[in-house]
């Protein structure tokens, strides 16, 4: 199979070299817009098909939402009655000397538009009073109705059950109600002493069924309810499935997590979208036919076809025609460009020849080169000067508030009379501030990077009221290496403001730097309040607005400063435990100040 496959290849390969670029191209052109508009056909069906199913499910969405907001209000209402009847009347009356029928009749008035009946039960059945009649229906035995047994289960909660004919009580006019019970334990009183009972609140089932009759007008598809367990509480065709003639798919629906799906039902495909209504676990579900959706795509075809014609007709004849004219200068101006992909950037061997439109192609390749060898020379400048201005732009971010907090101390202790303390105060801020000029120069030792934090911890040590203590542990071996300025004070800052500030505790900051496998480590340390772990993967990759205290030079700042400067694995780790503390990690090359000036010297020479 394989020897008969390579001889077919070979047998092509053979016949393209006898036949002269033009034919191949136009054959292979026309060839091509054939399979493409084939290709193009059943795409565009395809994807007008996908909108078309989109908007209708987008469609049916909002309706779903809109019945959900409108059947949660319902809800929401009918659990205000029961909140009302319980906590306002039920729970104010001893029913040794009280009772509460016309605060229930008074409720029922106020909203039997909805309701069927309102009813409390006592624990072993009877019926303490009921609206709007009373009279129990003969052999019924309430402690063996299911909205009941529910509320004695799960006397915290709330209970809803699915549609069913009010049986309890007789009805003056005889008629059968169809109503949705909510239930719900209750307290009762009798001479200071409490009873469980059951409050009843019948809603009344048609305010349900209009609501859901008026949305499965004129539309595509339909729309029920169903309860968390799958049991159907509304459907249009409710009477069908009840008598066998329909069937629905309502308990896989009942497992179906909120949203959009697609189904096979009794061997139909259906787009199905499911929302969940709060409170009672209820699950609204829209069905509609895939087939419902699908467009009517005979004037899509009409048009498919007809561009297909006019494409063909232009491929057979145009390529013909153009592929003559542009072959030949074509291919010398491709041989003249085959020396650039060696790095030969001699503009001189460009081919310039052909219709006006290759020639200026040619001229334009040309004018490429020649850019491409100046650009070439200024690249390296241009990212020299960019590096340096990013790192003078990042290092320049300085929020004023640190200072006017600062001073503000140093003003405190002056009228305090606390004269030393302010005398020191403003020598360390005068010493920081030199630090951070250091004569414009981003790179200083690590001996004066540690100045810089041992005074700017003394301030914030006097600011903080001794809140926390310092400890400063640098191998001397590495004082006189260098490092970019102003990384390790934000790592302070951040422990202060958003570590020890925060905690009961006493607390320690430390700072320790040392060697490891030739480069050096520096760690900020504090036993704070630690940092969420969601919060620390973000903390080095996205740029955190400031909140207004201290520098505002933040982690991700630091970092990007040292990842411009210092090519390499080089730049900040974080390690922290919710209410341990968290551990900032610096790692930078070692180059001593000697090596750094030597280099810096060669490269202006």
């Amino acid at each position: 199979m394989t020897k008969r496959f390579e001889k077919i290849v070979d047998s092509i390969k053979s016949k393209n070299n006898t036949r002269s670029i033009q034919i191949i191209i136009s054959v292979s052109f026309t060839a091509l817009a054939i399979v493409s508009m084939i290709f193009m056909e059943f795409a565009t069906y395809s994807i007008f098909h996908n909108n078309a199913r989109e908007e209708a499910i987008s469609s049916n969405t909002q309706i779903i939402n809109q019945v959900s907001w409108n059947l949660n209000s319902y809800i929401r209402n009918m659990m205000s009655i029961s909140d009302s009847m319980y906590y306002n009347v039920i729970k104010n009356k001893d029913l040794t000397r009280d009772n509460f029928d016309k605060e229930m009749s008074l409720l029922y008035e106020a909203n039997k538009d909805n309701l069927t009946s309102i009813a409390c039960v006592s624990q072993d059945g009877a019926v303490i009073t009921a609206t709007p009649v009373s009279t129990r229906k003969p052999g019924v035995d309430l402690k063996k109705q299911e909205w009941f047994i529910n509320a004695e289960e799960k006397i915290e909660n709330l209970h809803f059950s699915t549609p069913h004919v009010q049986n309890i009580f007789e009805s003056s006019n005889y008629r059968y109600y169809w109503v949705v019970s909510l239930s719900r334990s209750v307290e009762l009183t009798y001479l200071g002493n409490i009873r469980r009972g059951v409050l009843l609140v019948d809603m009344n089932y048609s305010a349900i069924e209009q609501m859901f009759d008026k949305v499965n007008e004129q539309r595509t598809g339909y729309v029920y309810l169903i309860d968390d367990s799958g049991e159907i509480i509304y459907h249009p065709s409710q009477k069908a499935i009840y008598s066998g003639l329909v069937k629905e798919n309502n308990l896989r629906a009942a497992e179906y997590d909120d949203g959009d799906h697609l189904e096979i039902y009794e061997g139909k495909e259906r787009a199905v979208v499911i929302k969940t209504v709060g409170y009672t676990g209820w699950k609204i579900v829209s069905v509609i036919p895939v087939r419902d959706l699908a467009v009517n795509n005979g004037q899509l075809t009409y048009i498919t076809i007809l561009i297909f014609t006019i494409t063909l007709l232009l491929v057979l004849f145009g390529n013909l025609f153009i592929s003559k004219i542009i072959t030949d200068p074509i291919r010398k101006l491709e041989d003249s460009l085959i020396s650039l992909e060696s790095g030969n950037l001699n503009a001189e061997e460009i081919y310039l020849g052909g219709t006006q439109e290759i020639r200026h192609l040619g001229r334009t390749i040309k004018s490429m080169v020649k850019q491409m060898r100046k650009l070439m020379d200024d690249m390296v400048k241009e990212q020299e000067e960019k590096t340096k201005s990013e790192l003078d732009a990042l290092q320049s971010q300085i929020n004023p508030h640190f200072l006017y907090n600062t001073l503000d101390s140093v003003v405190w202790m002056v009228e305090s009379e606390r004269y030393q303390e302010a005398i020191s105060m403003v020598t360390s801020l005068a010493t920081l501030f030199r630090i951070s000029l250091s004569k414009g120069n981003n790179i200083i030792t690590i001996r004066d990077e540690i100045k810089h934090a041992s005074n700017y911890m003394s301030i914030q040590k006097v600011r903080f009221k001794n809140k926390f203590d310092t400890n400063i542990d640098i191998d001397p071996a590495i004082e006189d290496c260098i490092t970019i300025k102003l990384i390790i004070q934000p790592l302070i800052e951040n422990a202060i403001y958003y570590g020890v500030n925060n905690s009961d505790e006493d607390g320690l900051i430390e700072v320790k730097g040392y060697e490891k496998d030739g480069d050096i480590y520096i760690e900020v340390s504090d036993n704070g309040m630690g940092i969420p772990p969601e919060t620390v993967e973000t903390l080095l990759t996205k740029k955190m607005e400031t909140r207004g205290k201290g520098s505002g030079i933040g982690l991700w700042n630091v970092n990007q400063r040292i990842a411009l400067y210092f090519k390499g694995d080089y730049g900040l780790s974080i390690d922290s435990e919710l209410d341990e503390g968290t551990t900032v990690t610096i790692h930078l090359p070692k180059i001593s100040y000697e090596e750094y000036i030597g280099g810096v010297t060669n490269d202006q020479k």
